[in-house]
């Protein structure tokens, strides 16, 4: 019996655990202080910026792809940014890919980091600074700890909804093998060539990575500090 996946099959598999591993670093990388300041800021702009984070919660991939695209082409902001840098333009390729990916799984990072940091409340901050402890010896010693949960929920979020992309991934990246093309993508040619052999194992690697994406949730949700 002949392997059921072919090269191409394996290279979207490849890319697309690339793509989720780079965008869910680059997400707790940005997203942690974006969550810290919504957690703590009594500032009139928190509901806006609490609005525009939470975008790709409703708004359609395809919408949210469109104006990447526009806004990454040579004639967009973005993109005459990046050509004014040598940089060339982003759409279709992989750095494009992450930057669509880190917009719009956003909100799956930043709304976990920012309930966990929200729970822990004033109390340990104020002893921490009784302790003359600075921000950062705070943040790591105190802050970090307490909100660890939060963390290793929004790093499971952020990876598994990457990987499920579709319609963001397909409008900026379209559909190059080997660069540009992901998981979702390949199941999508696989069906509108009839090849439903492929599509049903990739489509089945994805139906089982999502149940044991959404196991670790449930279990990491019953971690608490301290436990080991």
């Amino acid at each position: 019996m002949s392997f059921p996946l072919d090269s191409t099959d394996l290279a979207a598999i490849r890319l697309t655990l690339e793509l989720a591993t780079l965008t869910t670093l680059l997400l707790l990388l940005l997203g942690t202080p974006v969550a810290w300041w919504l957690a703590r800021t009594r500032s009139r702009l928190k509901g806006p910026v609490a609005a525009v984070v939470a975008l790709p919660l409703v708004l359609p991939p395809t919408v949210i792809g469109f104006y990447l695209l526009v806004s990454m082409g040579p004639h967009g902001v973005i993109g005459q940014f990046t050509q004014s840098l040598g940089l060339g333009t982003l759409p279709f390729t992989f750095a494009g890919l992450v930057v669509g990916s880190v917009i719009y799984s956003m909100p799956f990072v930043v709304q976990p980091l920012q309930n966990a940091f929200s729970a822990i409340g004033n109390r340990p901050l104020e002893v921490a600074a009784t302790l003359r402890a600075g921000p950062w010896d705070t943040f790591f010693s105190v802050v970090l700890p307490l909100a660890w949960p939060g963390f290793v929920t929004a790093s499971i979020l952020g990876f598994a909804h990457t990987v499920g992309e579709f319609g963001v991934v397909l409008m900026i990246g379209g559909n190059i093998p080997e660069k540009t093309r992901v998981v979702s993508v390949q199941i999508f040619d696989h069906v509108e060539a009839m090849e439903y052999a492929q599509a049903h194992w990739l489509a089945g690697g994805m139906l089982l990575f999502s149940f044991l994406i959404l196991l670790a949730l449930n279990t990491s949700r019953r971690l608490k500090p301290g436990w080991t």
